[in-house]
């Protein structure tokens, strides 16, 4: 019997279900077991009884560890614990990783789209697994929530879970992760890659910044580490727990740079308005804050990182699809930048927490005013740089002869020249090649182009070279195969003929837009002119005035007004009669 991470063992498929089971504790085993030789190496380094006295409470260290690194809260006597480091996820997520890809080796998963299915079958008895340790790690003085320990669970070991076995059905299929983001619509992966570059140049932004803080302070944050004075084995473990809470400390980063910035407790902030911090624990890390006043001015600069970003967002979301309409690509630059906005807020929310009842009852960031600031910033900044692109887009496309909406616009719209598709055939011949200016159809209709009346007249010579120039070997009326006329000069033009060809359809766009203009032209020039005869047959203002006048004397010589009915329509009431006459049906 293989184990995750072994070659698979030369027998049948396994079952989807009981394989998740048994990836799931050999992941969850591993993970507990490396967290206990961190606990005993701790407990090793500090002062300490017999062991056999505290084995019961290094084993539930060891497992508050485990949930911890899945962000389960806990609670302790009148405190809540939420604040925790987010790098410890890292240990479960590659575990759960390597089963995934251990349980796609060795179970049969058909599709792609049966992924959804393995990662069930991991992260079900993954959630059993954690609810069932948050029990067994509840003490009279700690206190683990089992709801946080069960959703937690399932949904790191689906995410993780799912990923190692797609990654190993995308391995053993030979399918490229280019070809799986082609199958999704062209908006949505546009959307998807243009918010990850948004996403991904903040935290960038957050890295340098904090790196950059880090290393001024570098010194204060020497003093404190010899302060402590925690030893070697001690000073690994802290480094451990440094490195730990380093992505809370990005996500905070990138929250300064946005400009919300984020609290350290009650009744402070950190911000570049101004920094305003009490006492703080003896943490290394912490030296890199600012002093108590204005923000650095040197770290202001950090407030150009939203826009920057933005931009390139919104560069990359119209650079794969690009729109016909241009007033539509700022919209889609916006929605780039509101899904940026959405993720940055999910970081904050889980990086946030608490770490007391008192001062530390408020860390972190606030979700929504960093989700609403970086909506707000990069969506702006992504819809300025998407409309520009898009327009540079579609320029290069009708340059270059190509549709908007065609399959080769986006190799097109990247600088790429596209593969030329192969001919439709018909009864064993090859129809005559089409214009680039002809959309094809993707597989569901074949269009043929068709010759103007001047090359009709000019006889069926040209007709019969275009039939034999794309006729493939072997059919009736091709060249032979050795002849000079199937040589593969023919069927690839040169550079020199592809700069011509784009020379001339430059030539042919901008003759096109001088016609178009000069038509626009003259179309005004008419419309200004109606506009001036009416204008000369309507009478003027004050003889409209004196029209109005002259009706109403009239109207009070005959005795009318407003509030009374004519005398003329008050003499009498007249009855009318509608009459119905039948025609008398026809005889058969």
């Amino acid at each position: 019997m293989s184990t995750p991470g072994s070659p698979p063992d030369a027998e049948l498929p396994r079952p989807v279900y009981s394989t998740g089971g048994v990836a799931a504790a050999s992941a969850a085993g591993i993970g507990l077991a490396a967290l206990i030789t961190l606990t005993i190496a701790g407990w090793v380094a500090a002062p300490h009884d017999a062991f056999a006295d505290e084995i019961a409470e290094l084993l539930q260290g060891a497992v508050l560890a485990w949930l911890v690194g899945h962000l389960v809260p806990f609670g302790t006597e009148g405190a809540q614990i939420s604040l925790l480091p987010l790098g410890l996820v890292l240990l479960p997520g590659i575990l759960l990783y390597r089963s995934g890809r251990w349980l796609a080796r060795n179970c049969e998963i058909v599709r792609l789209r049966h992924v959804h299915r393995a990662a069930v079958a991991i992260a079900g008895p993954y959630a059993a697994i954690a609810g069932t340790l948050a029990l067994l790690a509840r003490t009279e003085a700690v206190e683990p929530s089992m709801v946080w320990a069960l959703v937690m669970g399932f949904s790191i070991a689906f995410v993780a879970g799912g990923l190692g076995v797609l990654r190993q059905l995308m391995r053993d299929k030979q399918v490229s992760p280019s070809a799986l983001l082609d199958l999704m619509p062209p908006r949505a992966r546009s959307l998807m890659v243009g918010a990850l570059a948004s996403t991904g140049t903040l935290v960038l932004g957050g890295v340098l910044l904090f790196l950059t803080a880090l290393a001024v302070s570098m010194p204060e944050a020497i003093d404190t580490t010899r302060a402590l004075g925690p030893g070697i084995v001690g000073g690994a473990l802290l480094l451990i727990v440094q490195l730990a809470y380093l992505p809370n400390a990005i996500v905070y980063a990138v929250c300064y740079t946005l400009g919300p910035g984020f609290a350290l407790g009650e009744m402070t902030v950190v911000a570049p308005t101004g920094v305003s911090v009490g006492p703080l624990p003896l943490f290394p890390m912490l030296a890199a804050l600012p002093e108590n006043g204005p923000a650095p001015v040197l770290s202001l600069g950090a407030l150009a990182v939203p826009f920057i970003a933005g931009a390139l967002g919104g560069v990359l979301t119209q650079r794969s699809a690009p729109d016909v309409v241009s007033e539509a690509a700022p919209l889609w630059g916006f929605v780039c930048g509101i899904t940026t906005g959405i993720t940055v807020a999910a970081f904050a929310l889980v990086t946030g927490g608490s770490l007391g009842a008192v001062r530390l009852a408020d860390v972190g960031p606030s979700a929504w005013q960093v989700g609403l600031v970086a909506a707000l910033e990069v969506g702006v900044a992504a819809a300025v740089a998407a409309w520009i692109a898009n327009w540079w887009y579609s320029r290069k496309l009708r340059l270059a002869g190509v549709e908007p909406g065609s399959p080769r616009a986006r190799e097109t719209a990247r600088g790429r020249r596209a593969p030329e598709p192969d001919p439709p055939r018909a009864g064993g011949l090859a129809v005559a090649e089409t214009s680039l200016s002809v959309p094809k159809g993707e597989g569901l209709a074949t269009v043929t182009a068709l010759r103007p009346r001047e090359e009709d007249e000019d006889g069926g010579s040209a007709a019969a070279g275009a039939t034999t120039k794309t006729a493939p070997q072997g059919a009736p009326g091709a060249p032979p195969k050795g002849s000079p006329e199937a040589s593969p000069d023919d069927s690839e033009p040169s550079p020199k003929e592809r700069r011509e060809a784009r020379r001339r359809n430059r030539d042919v766009y901008r003759s096109d837009r001088v016609a178009e203009r000069a038509a626009r032209r003259e179309a005004r020039e008419e419309l200004r002119a109606h506009r001036r005869a009416e204008k000369a047959d309507q009478p003027s203002r004050g003889e409209v005035r004196a029209q109005r006048k002259a009706d109403k004397a009239e109207k009070r010589a005959r005795g009318e007004r407003w509030w009374r009915r004519n005398p003329a329509e008050e003499d009498g009431d007249d009855l009318f009669g509608i009459t119905y006459e039948a025609e008398d049906s026809p005889k058969e």
